[in-house]
């Protein structure tokens, strides 16, 4: 493959993805249960518009008409989550309960839709729906909240097997602990800085577990973890590098915390069995660490077979001065609780340039550096795209079509991105756009629309926007278009 060519590998997967909660809706349907999601966004205030995931896409009755968009735009990869509520319906923090044959049914009715339309699963574990009762027993603060996922993963990956090869463990852990119980603006809503980082630890060792059981129920399957890294520079352009972990200056220490909390806290453990020391030190002050026990870290070190990045818009950071107003570009009221423990002294400032729909700042660059950085940091780890796509408030036009030329820049400006990580070396296998269809976007309800196909949420009809069909030929060709 030539390199000054926008050409991707003849085997590179192209694919899209979704979440259960954000698409499936009858969340009483099938024996489920509650999740941590349906008790939070039926909570007054904390999704906008008191929107819920009730009704969603109704993917649920509707999977095998979206199963025909996927084959119509060619797609050769579908990347979804499984509902754990629909699975053991009955979980306590000591017993997974009896294994709920009707959720389990509908995931093989979709893998087998998927797979007689040519399109390979890929299944998520954990995108964020958590058994409330789990949440009632102190949810992913807990322990026992990561033997039960461990129990959980090994039964799903049995079920799904051999039509599911690939398993992913965790969708975004940094989410799940720091906006789910350090901000509280995900659920279960939590606002204790403590209990969050016993929820990285948690989440870290759920991953370890869980692969540890898949490998054992399904000898062949790949194992692989979703992570939504963090490019984060300072505004002089300084990025992470480990020669910053013996800087306490200004800028260069903010660059150092932020990545610390956002990256090396869930890389380290899982790929080098180790937290990050700086890390430790900086949120002594909040928790002594005693969650983790001795030999967990032997648990935790199970280096995926394929590690995911998620990436959407880069990181930038500065010492806060302690005086003018502190900025949180990052979408956070400075006012409110934060996710960065241990971090009031960082500021986040407004980024120039082209932002989406959700306040992100665009800047492919972010994709690039993230890719050569694990790729430089693990060698010899397969690579994956696992999420990557921007909102933007697309609507249907008098000619019936969505007209969105903003998210085919992005997607266009981004897959170079990847492109130019593949030249450089970087072991990339394959790219899933976020997101396939519309859907509950969490906290922001049906505001905000990331799909390549809109959805029309009173009808739930479904048309293919531009974006999709110009993806469609991506897949096709596997060659971005030249201008």
């Amino acid at each position: 493959m030539a390199q000054n060519t926008r050409q991707f590998p003849e085997d590179f997967l192209w694919g899209s993805a979704t979440a259960s909660y954000q698409i499936e809706g009858a969340v009483a349907e099938g024996g489920r249960t509650p999740s941590i999601w349906d008790t939070f966004s039926h909570t007054p205030g904390k999704v906008a518009n008191g929107d819920t995931g009730d009704v969603a896409d109704d993917h649920y009755h509707r999977f095998r008409e979206d199963v025909a968009i996927m084959r119509d735009l060619g797609l050769r990869s579908y990347r979804f989550s499984v509902a754990w509520p629909r699975i053991t319906p009955q979980v306590t923090p000591d017993a997974l309960g009896p294994v709920n044959d009707e959720g389990l049914d509908f995931y093989r009715a979709l893998v087998a839709e998927l797979v007689a339309a040519g399109i390979e699963p890929a299944v998520t574990l954990y995108h964020w729906d958590l058994p409330q009762a789990l949440e009632d027993a102190g949810g992913w603060a807990e322990r026992r909240t990561a033997e039960r996922f461990a129990e959980y993963a090994a039964v799903v990956a049995r079920a799904l097997s051999p039509q599911v090869d690939t398993f992913i463990t965790l969708n975004e852990p940094w989410c799940s602990a720091y906006l789910g119980y350090a901000s509280g603006v995900h659920a279960p809503g939590r606002q204790d800085p403590a209990s969050a980082l016993a929820a990285v630890h948690h989440l870290n060792l759920a991953h370890g577990l869980a692969t540890s059981a898949i490998r054992a129920a399904v000898p062949s399957a790949r194992v692989a973890l979703t992570l939504n890294l963090a490019w984060v520079h300072a505004p002089d352009g300084t990025a992470y590098s480990d020669e910053l972990l013996a800087s306490s200056e200004g800028d260069r220490d903010a660059v150092r915390r932020i990545d610390g909390l956002q990256n090396r806290v869930f890389l380290d453990p899982v790929m080098s069995g180790r937290y990050p020391a700086d890390v430790q030190h900086d949120t002594a002050g909040v928790t002594d660490w005693s969650f983790v026990r001795d030999g967990d870290l032997e648990l935790v070190h199970q280096v995926p077979d394929v590690l995911g990045l998620n990436y959407y818009s880069p990181t930038l950071v500065r010492r806060w001065d302690g005086s003018s107003p502190r900025q949180t570009a990052d979408g956070h009221d400075a006012s409110a609780a934060s996710p960065w423990i241990a971090c009031d002294d960082v500021e986040f400032p407004e980024q120039p340039g082209q932002h989406t729909d959700m306040g992100w700042a665009i800047d492919p660059r972010g994709m690039t550096e993230l890719l050569l950085r694990l790729h430089r940091d693990y060698p010899g780890v397969e690579l994956m795209v696992t999420e990557n796509g921007a909102a933007f408030p697309d609507q249907v036009s008098d000619d019936g079509a969505v007209h969105d030329p903003a998210r085919i820049d992005y997607l266009d400006q981004h897959l170079a991105a990847v492109l130019d990580a593949i030249h450089a070396g970087a072991p990339v296998r394959g790219y899933y756009l976020w997101s396939l269809l519309d859907n509950f976007e969490w906290s922001f309800g049906y505001s905000k629309r990331f799909g390549v196909v809109h959805v029309d949420y009173d009808t739930q009809a479904r048309t293919i926007k531009d974006s999709g069909r110009w993806y469609a030929k991506v897949v096709a060709s596997g060659e971005l278009p030249t201008a």
